[in-house]
């Protein structure tokens, strides 16, 4: 925005704050209108039970997120409004859903790969009595 454009009920100060966060806010807008789209329930299926957790997860701390920002610009505190502890419900879900993402995606133990790669790695020494007797056919030579 060019400086002429800047409005004279609000101090200058915060214009490049103000422009910022109308952006974000127009990102915003998009976003939901590309998630509008598309019906929920069709959404849904195509997405297998743990993702669907995550879309219904992110939906709701976002709709608890922006009711956050509501009450803080209407002058209620947001940290004394019980939407806190419905974030904070909502954030140990989602902490849940990572672990249970973090288990799918951990190396499984293939026992009997393991096993036959220390079998071969460990040193074994020969049979004395293959030794003994390559040494004899040796010394009469």
């Amino acid at each position: 925005m060019a400086n002429e454009d800047i409005n004279e009920d609000y101090p200058v100060e915060i214009h490049e704050y103000l422009s910022t966060f109308e952006n974000s806010i127009g990102a915003v807008d998009e976003m939901l209108k590309t998630m509008m789209s598309v019906s929920r329930n069709e959404l849904l299926q195509k997405l297998d039970p743990l993702e669907q957790a995550k879309v219904d997860l992110v939906s709701a701390y976002t709709l608890n997120s922006m009711f956050w920002v509501y009450l803080a610009t209407q002058g209620v505190n947001p940290k004394e409004h019980p939407v806190k502890q419905e974030l904070e419900r909502i954030r140990v879900y989602m902490n849940r859903v990572k672990e249970i993402t973090d288990k799918k995606k951990a190396a499984k133990l293939d026992r009997g790969a393991a096993s036959r790669f220390v079998k071969n790695a460990l040193w074994e020494p020969k049979p004395k009595k293959a030794s003994k007797v390559a040494n004899k056919g040796k010394s009469k030579n």
